[in-house]
C-alpha cells in the first residue's frame, strides 16, 4: 500500500521539464538565442523571447503568466524590476545578469537564482532543478504544501533556542531570538548584538550555536560572525572575490563574508 509520504514523492518524480512554460527576457538576441538552446538541451521548449522593459509589460499585461522567466535585470530600455512595480508578477524568476550589484534586490523577489554571464549550462542546469524541487510541486493537486514541504525539504522538525538568558549586573534578562541582530566572538567571548544596538555575553560558543539555532534565519559569514537574515540592509561586493555587509543599527566594519563561503551564502539567501 503507497503511503502519503510514498505518493508525494512519486508525484513529485514524475514531473517533467517541458512541462513547464517558459519565457526569456533578454536585450541582446544571439544571448537570448544561446539561452534557449540551453534550455532545449534540458528539455525545456521555450514559450516567448522578449527583448524591452514595455514589450515585457505589454506580453505580461495581455497574456497568462508563464511558470518560469529566464530574466535579464539590465535592458536597452531600463531595468527589468520595474515590472514587478507595476504588475503582480507570480512567476518563479531565474535572473541572468552581467552585473552582481543588483544581488539583494533580485534575491527579495520570486527568485530562484542569480546567474551571472555568460551562463554556464551547469549552472543553470541546477536552476531549473531548484525551480523544479521548490515550484513545480505547488502545483500537485490534492496534496497539502506545507506538508509536502515538510516532507521533501525538512522532513524532521527541530527545536531551535527561542530566546537567550543573559547576565546583566545582578539581575537575568530574556532575549528573543527575533531580537538578536548577530552573535559574534570577541576577546575568547561569545556575545549577541540586539536590534536595540546593546551587547550581552552569553555562554555558547558560535559552535555550539550552530546546533542550536535556525541556520534558515542565521548564516555564519565568517569565524567571527553569524548573522540575521532579517536584518541585512545591504551586500556589497568587496576586495577578493568576497562580499561586505550591512546590518541594521549595527557599525561594525568587518561583517565579511568570507571568500569560500560566498556560494554558500547566496544560496542561503533564497
Amino acid at each position: 500500500m503507497i503511503n502519503d509520504t510514498n505518493k508525494i514523492v512519486l508525484l513529485f518524480l514524475t514531473l517533467k521539464y517541458e512541462d513547464v512554460k517558459v519565457i526569456i527576457v533578454e536585450d541582446e538576441k544571439p544571448a537570448a538565442r544561446r539561452l534557449s538552446r540551453m534550455l532545449n538541451s534540458l528539455g525545456i521548449k521555450t514559450h516567448q523571447m522578449l527583448h524591452s522593459v514595455k514589450e515585457a509589460s505589454n506580453w505580461f499585461l495581455n497574456n497568462p503568466h508563464p511558470d518560469l522567466i529566464l530574466l535579464d535585470i539590465q535592458l536597452s530600455d531600463g531595468l527589468s524590476f520595474e515590472l514587478f512595480e507595476n504588475i503582480d508578477i507570480n512567476s518563479a524568476v531565474i535572473f541572468t545578469t552581467a552585473y552582481d550589484e543588483y544581488a539583494l534586490k533580485a534575491f527579495k523577489l520570486n527568485s530562484i537564482d542569480y546567474l551571472l554571464k555568460p551562463i554556464d549550462e551547469d549552472e543553470l542546469k541546477v536552476a531549473v532543478d531548484k525551480y523544479k524541487a521548490n515550484f513545480q510541486t505547488k502545483s500537485l493537486q490534492g496534496l497539502d504544501i506545507n506538508q509536502l514541504k515538510k516532507i521533501l525539504i525538512n522532513p524532521i522538525e527541530k527545536n531551535y533556542k527561542k530566546r537567550f538568558t543573559v547576565k546583566v549586573g545582578q539581575h537575568l534578562k530574556m532575549i528573543s531570538i527575533d531580537e538578536i541582530i548577530c552573535f559574534f566572538s570577541e576577546n575568547k567571548g561569545s556575545y549577541i548584538h540586539t536590534i536595540e544596538g546593546r551587547k550581552f555575553l552569553i555562554d555558547d560558543s558560535l559552535e555550539q550555536l550552530e546546533t542550536k539555532i535556525d541556520l534558515d534565519k542565521f548564516f555564519r559569514i565568517n569565524r567571527k560572525y553569524f548573522i540575521n537574515i532579517e536584518t541585512i540592509e545591504d551586500i556589497i561586493s568587496y576586495s577578493n572575490s568576497r562580499l561586505k555587509i550591512k546590518l541594521q543599527n549595527c557599525t561594525a566594519d568587518d561583517l565579511i563574508v568570507s571568500r569560500e563561503k560566498v556560494k554558500a551564502f547566496k544560496n542561503w539567501l533564497e
